[in-house]
């Protein structure tokens, strides 16, 4: 079992969303069989072969072995992944195309750099276990409380010149057997946990007045 699979076909990502499929997967974290699973969602075990035979068609689910139970032989399967991500090649006509709305400070673009990577380290990922290597990458995940606005704007200047800087001296095009790689910095508000996010921080002006490196 993988910890994270990417799913790009359609019909995959459409069978993961099944409310009653998603449970399954959920429940299939470890092996198990229809019956058991049927006695755990409280099923009949015709309907959840059912659903299984599609989640394993889509290999979302494996076999793990068969074993005699009476008279009959029963399957035991497992999810392929401890969890999914689907990515926006799944939905490849109108995926998103960082091509089409570059601008720093728009979260339309941040949005679609996340959906680029989210697709091209997922399809990487896949060969990588294909081929029983490691994929070396690397991320950086943290906060920072801003004093205001002006703040955050000194503090991204900063990190894109020195971004640019590092960029620079590493970056060797014409080295014989390099290989290219993705860089994508972000920095975006952090979420409130008490409740849904409604517009600017009290503390900051609207996003049109806010001064920008």
């Amino acid at each position: 079992m993988q910890d994270i699979v990417v799913i790009e076909d359609a019909a995959a990502a459409a069978a993961s969303l099944d409310p009653l499929r998603a449970r399954l997967l959920r429940e299939l974290a470890s092996p198990s069989s229809a019956a058991g699973l049927a006695a755990k969602v409280g099923l009949p075990r015709q309907k959840v072969n059912y659903h299984l035979r599609s989640l394993e068609e889509h290999g979302l689910v494996a076999l793990v072995e068969e074993r005699r139970k009476g008279n009959v032989m029963e399957r035991v399967l497992q999810a392929t992944a401890a969890s999914y991500v689907i990515s926006p090649a799944a939905l490849s006509v109108v995926q998103p195309d960082p091509a089409h709305v570059r601008d720093r400070f728009s979260a339309y673009w941040l949005l679609a750099l996340a959906s680029r990577m989210v697709r091209e380290v997922g399809r990487l990922l896949a060969g990588a276990v294909a081929a029983k290597q490691q994929l070396s990458t690397y991320a950086v995940d943290g906060e920072i409380t801003f004093a205001s606005a002006a703040s955050r704007a000194a503090f991204a200047a900063e990190l894109g010149a020195e971004v640019a800087r590092l960029a620079a001296k590493y970056h060797e095009p014409s080295a014989p057997g390099g290989r290219r790689h993705r860089l994508v910095v972000a920095l975006h508000p952090a979420l409130r946990e008490d409740r849904p996010p409604a517009g600017p921080e009290p503390h900051q002006p609207p996003p049109a007045k806010e001064v920008q490196p």
